[in-house]
Parts: structure tokens; C-alpha cells; sequence
């Protein structure tokens, strides 16, 4: 894990290119505090900050084979055999990444197809002006770019691009409205004003400054899930067991790969506890495992000491995080500053402070982040299953502040739940002669999958890890949003989906008789965050603050805030008033460039 930059101008730009990439090396160095690599020439220049994960002393980047360089951030992990495919080629490093560079001599813009892993890609030919910046088909790692008159430039993180002074942040407001509705920003373009990302599974070409061309194979979810391209196969519980045991255990083995301690966030949850269960196959000794609880009860959500148990059963250490409301309103500045492309989901909170704990130990996190969406384990994916739940799904839900009247006339209907995604995923997946399939459930539970890991996942879960486990120079890794588990899950019958009312049905089933004690088919509250209770704590003295504000003025009515922090508690109240305050330090910190050191009352009246 790391963080890359860089540019590529025309030929008469000017730019002061290694002035540019030290500036953006500085912007990234909590992404990579083991290293710093850059090169420039006049009219390009590259900049990676590493955190040394495997071959600590010879992987430094950017890798060079004539007039080709190199920079990545990520894990490619079917390295090793894609090496042995390649008996010809003398490799310079025993670094996971160096496989990329030489399989572009071999395939050009296609050179990410064969790559089992997560990582952003710069590329740079410096004979033919050519950067070519690539993503993984899921968006596990982060990468931005814009043009500015001199050219282009790109980072792993929209700050690192404000940082060499060739452009300021300005908020685009339907997306800020757009945050505020659901908690992310979904597509191309972010919030910034002129920032896009690099979408997953795309590569794109840059020749003299300029967006030449881009290869998305690799993110059409035709391609990238091709066993989903035909019917779905007959295939029964024992075999479907054996085959996701196979899958899971190669997942898991190569997400390991590292030369440095690694561990695991164990929620008590299904998805995580897999995980345990997994991992304690491969060792005698056991790792450790850090799980989140907060000091009050008010959620009643406390899994805890189920985490804990089963932390023991598999002769892992276990350490309880806990967070209190005084935790969080001195630490949320620093929270909200990591997240520059913003993520309002409650569960920065928690990640954060895991991270903070971890980094104590280990390098390597694993994270049960997918689990939720391979296997069908949310609540909107059981309505799918029902005809008119499965017609209507996510495109028609409410936005998070619509029952408040929180929005300024102009901005009441400028957010939509985004649909053209996973219409063209269900495009994607079946031609015309299959396309009255969709009318029956296992089509429909699917197309909500897919529309989650073409938005939810990338946006939200994803980012959210990047960002909160980056903070801390922490690599995050997540076996269950792996190319060859996709395509076994996403391809499962829906009865080996969702069974009895309960989602993961057969994840649930392979744990219980990995570890029976985990109890798998218990009722689960799932994780809550008690913000909404810390909030009306606080109702009085953060809408004073609030309020006055000039970024939330713009969107929002001034006088909703101090009834919607009162009731902040109340179950649809939370998620709006949250909402609402993050964007509040979000602006000051990442726009207004408030420090976010100080309780978060500080930074609003700052």
C-alpha cells in the first residue's frame, strides 16, 4: 500500500515538475512513511511514497526498463504465477507490483487483465509523452486526476493535487447535496470541481497533456464476472460448501502474503468470523484481532464479547477498542480529515480508532468489507425477492434528509439515487434473448448486488477502509471482494443466497460447520455507531455553530438544523443529522483549510 502521483503537460508547459511532485510526496506521506521515489522529466514526472509490505528492500518504486516507469499502489496477489509465466523476463525486485510493468510490454492497454489484486497504476513512456493510469475492477484503491492548462495531474488522494498550489478546492453543490442524500458520491465526478476519479476497472490514456483514450474491459461486469454472462448453473449446498471452501482458502492464503505482521478486525459479525475461521487453519499460533464497542447502551448493539470468544476458540489474541462520546468530539476533526473525498457512513468512526490500535502491531488489516454483497446479506436484497420490491429496489429510495425540508428550493430535487449504472450492469449480464429473466428473483436479488459494487462498494466501503486504515499507515485487504470469489458468489442460485428470511445463506452455512460456536444463524443487530444519542447530547450548542456557517447556509435552511439535532437520537433523525455535521467539518477542514486538530466545537467556531 502506498500513494502515487504525478503529471504529464505539453511540450511548452513550463511546469516546475519536481517542485510539483515533492509537494504532492509530502500531501501522501502518511500513505507510504517507508520510502520516497520520484522521477521527472520536463514534460512528466512520477512520485510514489511507499509503505514496504513485501521485499522490504528491494521493492522500491517507480520500476524502470528503458524508457518506461512505474509506480503502483496496492497487492497484485497472483504474482508469483504470473512470474512463472514469464521464464524470459529478468525481474529487477521481488516486489508483487514489478509483474505490471513487464506485462505491459506484452498486452498495452489491456496489461490489468491477468491481475488478481487491488491497485492503482501510473504508467509513463517518456519516448511517446504517454501516462497510462489504471484501476482494479473493484475500486480497492483509490486514484485522481485533473487538467489544469499545463496538462494533467493525478494523485492517490484529491489533497495531494490541492497541494501543489496549481488549483484550490471548490465544492460542486448537487454533489454536496448528493453526499448529504447518501452518505457518498458515486461516478466519476467527485465533489471537487474539475477532480475525477479513475473508475474501477478502467485505464485510461493521457498523450501531451491530454485524455487520448480508455480500456474498460476489465470493469464491464460482463467481462469481469464472466460466468454470469449465461444462466446460472445447477449446483447443490454440498457442492456449492466444497467449491466456496476451495475458493475461500486460496482468498485468504494469498491475502496474507506480506513480509510483516498482519491481523484482523472481527466485528463478532458473520463476515469477519469467516475470516477467524480461515485464518486459524494456516497457523499454530494465532494473530491478533481488534473489535470495536462504544461505552454506552443506548444501541444496544454490543457483539463484543462474541468477537472475544471466538477470538480465543481460534487461539487468537483479541483487544477491545472502546469509544466514548468524549473520543469522538476530540478526535473527529483528525477523522474527517482523512477522508478529503468524502464518506459520511457512521463507520469511519469505529475504523479509525481500530486503525489508531492496530498500527501499534501490525502493517496488514483484514477486513470482512463484501461479504454483505457476494453473498446477499442485506435486508434490501430479501425485498428484492418479492416482484414489486425487486421492480422498484434502491433507484426509488429516499434520500437520508428528504423528510426534513432540509434543502433550499433550488436543491430539493437535484438528487436522484443513481440508476444508469446498474441498468447498464443488468445490460451487461444478460442479451435480449435472456433479458425476461430479470422478472424472476435471482435476477433481481443480483441486480442489486451489482448495483452495490458499482456504487456502494468503491464510494463508500472501500473508500472508507482506504482512507481510515491509510491515516495510520495501514494496508487494508479484503479476500471476499476477490476475482475468483465474484465469480463463484455472484453466480450462486438464489436459494444458496437467501433461505428462511436470512441472507448469506450459504457463507452461514460453512461457518457454522467451520466453527459451530459462532452461532451463525442467530439473530444479528448488525454494527450501529451511537452518533445520533451524541449529537442530541450536544443538540444546542453544535446547530448554534452549525448554523452559522456559510458552506451549509447554501444548501441548507438554517432554521431545520436545531429541530433535527433535538431529535438526532430518533432512528431516521440520526443518519440526517449526521449527515449534516460531517459536511459542516468536512467543509471547514477540507475547503476553508481549518485546522482539524481540537474538539470538533473548536473547529466549527474556528
Amino acid at each position: 500500500m502506498c500513494g502515487i502521483a504525478g503529471f504529464l503537460c505539453s511540450e511548452s508547459a513550463g511546469l516546475k515538475g519536481f517542485e510539483v511532485c515533492a509537494a504532492m510526496a509530502k500531501a501522501l506521506h502518511h500513505r507510504g512513511p517507508d520510502g520516497i521515489g520520484v522521477e521527472t522529466t520536463p514534460q512528466g514526472g512520477l512520485v510514489h511514497t511507499r509503505l514496504a509490505i513485501v521485499d522490504l528492500v528491494g521493492g522500491q518504486q517507480p520500476f524502470i526498463q528503458g524508457a518506461t516507469s512505474l509506480i503502483a499502489n496496492g497487492e497484485i496477489y497472483n504474482d508469483l504465477s504470473l512470474r512463472q509465466s514469464m521464464p524470459t523476463v529478468s525481474f529487477m525486485s521481488g516486489s508483487d507490483c514489478e509483474v505490471a510493468l513487464h506485462l505491459w510490454y506484452q498486452s498495452k492497454m489491456a496489461y490489468t487483465e491477468t491481475l488478481r489484486g487491488m491497485f492503482a497504476i501510473a504508467l509513463y513512456e517518456s519516448d511517446e509523452q504517454r501516462l497510462v493510469l489504471s484501476r482494479d475492477g473493484f475500486g480497492m484503491k483509490p486514484l485522481y486526476y485533473t487538467s489544469i492548462p499545463e496538462g494533467i495531474i493525478f494523485a492517490s488522494e484529491p489533497s495531494a493535487l490541492f497541494s501543489t498550489g496549481l488549483l484550490t478546492p471548490e465544492v460542486v453543490l448537487p454533489k454536496a447535496v448528493e453526499l448529504l442524500q447518501q452518505q457518498f458520491v458515486a461516478g466519476q465526478e467527485t465533489i471537487f470541481k474539475g477532480i475525477k476519479r479513475v473508475l474501477p476497472g478502467e485505464s485510461l490514456c493521457i498523450e501531451k497533456g491530454e485524455i487520448q483514450s480508455s480500456h474498460r474491459s476489465v470493469h464491464a461486469l460482463r467481462n469481469f464476472y464472466p460466468a454470469l454472462s449465461s444462466k446460472v448453473a445447477p449446483i447443490d449446498e454440498a457442492e456449492a460448501l466444497e467449491k466456496f471452501d476451495t475458493i475461500f482458502e486460496e482468498s485468504v492464503r494469498l491475502h496474507e502474503r506480506a513480509d510483516v505482521p498482519f491481523g484482523l478486525f472481527l466485528s463478532g459479525g458473520v463476515d469477519s468470523t469467516a475470516l477467524l475461521a480461515m485464518m486459524r487453519r494456516f497457523r499454530q499460533q494465532g494473530l491478533t484481532a481488534w473489535t470495536a464497542r462504544f461505552n454506552e447502551t443506548s444501541t444496544g448493539v454490543d457483539e463484543s464479547l462474541q468477537a472475544a470468544a471466538m477470538a480465543k476458540e481460534a487461539g487468537f489474541k483479541h483487544e477491545t477498542v472502546t469509544v466514548s462520546a468524549h473520543d469522538v468530539w476530540k478526535r473527529l476533526g483528525e477523522i474527517v480529515a482523512c477522508v478529503d473525498d468524502p464518506v459520511a457512513d457512521y463507520a469511519i468512526i469505529p475504523t479509525w480508532f481500530l486503525a489508531q490500535q492496530a498500527k501499534k502491531e501490525v502493517k496488514v488489516i483484514l477486513s470482512g468489507e463484501g461479504g454483505d454483497e457476494l453473498f446477499a446479506g442485506y435486508g434490501r436484497y430479501r425485498k428484492a425477492m418479492r416482484f414489486l420490491g425487486g421492480i422498484l429496489g434502491r433507484s426509488t429510495k429516499k434520500g437520508m434528509c428528504e423528510d426534513f425540508s432540509l434543502f433550499h428550493r433550488e436543491y430539493e430535487k437535484s438528487w436522484q439515487p443513481a440508476r444508469v449504472t446498474a441498468e447498464e450492469s443488468v445490460e451487461n449480464i444478460w442479451d435480449s434473448s435472456e433479458r425476461g429473466s430479470f422478472f424472476n428473483a435471482g435476477s433481481r436479488v443480483l441486480k442489486a448486488q451489482l448495483r452495490d459494487l458499482a456504487e456502494w462498494v468503491p464510494h463508500d466501503l472501500l473508500l472508507k477502509l482506504d482512507r481510515c486504515l491509510m491515516a495510520h499507515g495501514i494496508e487494508g485487504r479484503t479476500p471476499f471482494l476477490d476475482r475468483e470469489m465474484a465469480h463463484f458468489a455472484l453466480g450462486l442460485p438464489v436459494a444458496l443466497k437467501i433461505r428462511q428470511g436470512k441472507g448469506k445463506w450459504l457463507l452461514r452455512k460453512w461457518l457454522e460447520k467451520e466453527m459451530p460456536n459462532a452461532q451463525p444463524f442467530a439473530p444479528k443487530q448488525g454494527f450501529s455507531v451511537p452518533i445520533g444519542s451524541w449529537i442530541e447530547a450536544q443538540a444546542a450548542r453544535l446547530s448554534s455553530l452549525v448554523c452559522g456557517l456559510p458552506a451549509l447556509q447554501k444548501l441548507v435552511k438554517r432554521d431545520k438544523i436545531p429541530a433535527l439535532f433535538a431529535q438526532a437520537s430518533q432512528r431516521k433523525a440520526q443518519l440526517a443529522a449526521w449527515n449534516v455535521l460531517f459536511y459542516a467539518l468536512w467543509h471547514r477542514i477540507h475547503v476553508e483549510g481549518v485546522s482539524p486538530y481540537g474538539e470538533v466545537f473548536e473547529i466549527l467556531s474556528a
